[in-house]
């Protein structure tokens, strides 16, 4: 039974045909295994880690160690492994943070190329499934310690982890994109430099409504992503047609210095200063962000203590009793160190050769800001899935500048530790998995949702009007500035005192006057007949009650006062007399 959980748990991932266990060897040095428990449930459908040993021990004596990248802990304690582990740990379904690279490279680097008993050693790397970040690791050391190219890294990852058929080893565009810049790390000296950002704008082009927009990024060495700043409706500014429709801005000052920018606020105090009685086309395209694009420009500064950079949306419909339905969750990462010259073919000479006494690498030698953009379709899905529901978006750019050392930035130049030196390790996240949750998108998913204080500032996709501008809009129109809004039937809406944009009618007075002596009153509808209410009178009360039942209305009561005479109730079902009073 144990046997046919881990091999559905396996799913499209190769098993060792030898040992029976969820793991491969991408080269003969290097293993890519899941996650090894000691603990139940889990070691009934993931490799048992006294198995593992006994696989590894039988096969390779005491030449092997493990690196593993989990933040949601081990699984085992290190002792169940001789203490034959290194800890770089990083929060699943997301790219590794830069600074942890060239530690990881030099680990492995020093333990396979210098063996001190002549013998050949290996390196196991796991994360939870063995897939995202361990082929990211695996297929970064491929390239920068052996020569490899990316695309044949990427391939012969593929082909060892995955059945034939079942899709690529590593799947997630982000951990794609930082295997890209290993490479550039590669061909450039491995040196990268660690610099505060400061996000400027975040420009979206189709921006659908209901859709929440925040920047995260990592914090505690990698273990931890945290959100640093929600984007409001105050943030939010909608371009005109003209604006939306230019060529697509490529540089850091093409974006800064987008004129024509006749943006629209949807701030409720600004747009109650400017209503008007006509629904002009600015109006309706700054209450509609989706129809066209939207410009994110935050309040104060929002920086960011390293390179490695997250725009995280997700898209929700509210629903009852304090819940949202998430239709969309899709997220990017991106490295400010790389983008601005990661597809550039003649880099910085100081970077170029970092070995040079005469040029050193600093921080004033790199591109001071930039501009990072990519469409819907190339941004991450739910769990490292393509998979992201509804679409929230078209495209996005991020711009974006460089804290420098005259405003107090911090700024660290990460060289990788060469042969001989001590290499520094991450520290391990607790192994009984108490960090489960440590990245908020985590657990991100489809559906159902409870609604958090935090967002109650973020538009819902139901609503295509903005809220807080509507009921402004209302609120400016009792005023008396401009024509108060009334029914078919004369009524005058009036807000609701809980709920400002609900709106209820109140009945407007019928002039007695005009009503003949002997007249009869207005016409009621019952839903089974006509008949005819006396006319309303100020001595007169009415209640109405509703048979559930029956699906009827039950009939008017009437009380009689100031004499009048008390009209007779009626029972459903049974036709009035022509003599009959109603």
């Amino acid at each position: 039974m144990a046997s046919l959980l881990r091999q559905i748990v396996a799913g499209p991932r190769s098993r060792h045909p030898e040992a029976g266990l969820d793991l491969c060897y991408v080269t003969d040095n290097i293993i890519a295994t899941s996650g090894p428990s000691s603990t139940y449930p889990q070691r009934a459908y993931r490799n048992p880690t006294d198995a593992l040993v006994k696989f590894l021990d039988y096969k390779h004596g005491s030449d092997w160690a493990i690196w593993e990248f989990r933040a949601e802990g081990t699984g085992y304690p290190d002792s169940e492994v001789y203490n034959r582990i290194r800890h770089y740990p990083w929060p699943d379904h997301h790219p590794p943070p830069f600074a942890l690279i060239p530690n990881i490279m030099a680990s492995m680097r020093d333990w396979l190329k210098d063996p001190q008993d002549g013998k050949e050693r290996v390196v196991v790397v796991h994360c939870k499934a063995g897939k995202g970040r361990s082929g990211t690791s695996a297929c970064s050391y491929l390239i920068s310690e052996e020569g490899w190219s990316v695309e044949d890294a990427l391939t012969r990852f593929t082909a060892r982890r995955m059945r034939s058929g079942f899709g690529s080893g590593v799947s997630i565009p982000s951990q794609v994109r930082w295997i890209r810049y290993v490479d550039w790390w590669t061909q450039h000296g491995k040196v990268y430099v660690e610099r505060q950002i400061e996000v400027l704008e975040v420009h979206v082009w189709g921006l659908r409504d209901g859709v929440k927009v925040a920047v995260e990024g990592f914090v505690d060495k990698g273990r931890t992503i945290k959100t640093f700043h929600t984007f409001g409706r105050h943030e939010r500014m909608v371009m005109d047609n003209a604006s939306a429709d230019t060529a697509k801005s490529t540089t850091y000052q093409d974006h800064i210095n987008e004129k024509p920018l006749p943006l629209h606020e949807s701030n409720p105090q600004s747009e109650s200063r400017n209503t008007s009685n006509s629904s002009s086309t600015s109006d309706k395209v700054a209450f509609e962000p989706g129809a066209n694009a939207v410009l994110f420009r935050p309040t104060e500064p929002l920086i960011l203590p390293t390179s490695d950079i997250n725009i995280d949306f997700e898209r929700r419909n509210k629903a009852a009793y304090g819940f949202t339905m998430v239709t969309s969750v899709a997220h990017v990462w991106f490295n400010a160190f790389f983008e601005p010259q990661h597809s550039s073919t003649s880099p910085p000479s100081s970077i170029t050769s970092p070995s040079s006494s005469t040029n050193p690498l600093s921080s004033k030698s790199l591109p001071d800001s930039g501009v990072f953009e990519i469409s819907w379709e190339a941004m991450d899905g739910i769990k490292g899935s393509a998979r992201k529901g509804t679409r929230a978006l078209d495209r996005l750019a991020v711009v974006w500048r460089a804290i420098d050392d005259s405003e107090n930035g911090i700024t660290k130049i990460i060289a990788q530790p060469p042969k001989g030196e001590p290499v520094p390790e991450s520290g391990a996240a607790d192994w009984k998995g108490a960090n489960q949750e440590s990245a908020p998108t985590l657990g991100k998913d489809l559906g159902l949702r409870a609604e958090t204080p935090n967002s109650a500032h973020v538009s819902k996709a139901n609503s295509m009007v903005d809220i807080e501008a509507a009921a402004s809009k209302v609120k400016s129109n009792d005023s008396g500035a401009s024509v108060r809004s009334h029914g078919p039937e004369g009524e005058e809406h009036i807000l609701h005192p809980d709920h400002p944009t609900i709106s209820i009618s109140e009945p407007s007075p019928i002039d007695h006057s005009r009503l003949n002596p002997g007249q009869n009153g207005p016409e009621v509808d019952l839903g089974m007949q006509k008949v005819h209410s006396p006319a309303h009178s100020p001595g007169i009360t009415r209640d109405l009650e509703f048979d559930k039942a029956a699906g009827i209305e039950n009939g008017l009561k009437a009380v009689s006062i100031d004499g009048l005479p008390t009209p007779k109730r009626h029972i459903p079902g049974q036709f009035l007399k022509d003599d009959d009073d109603p």
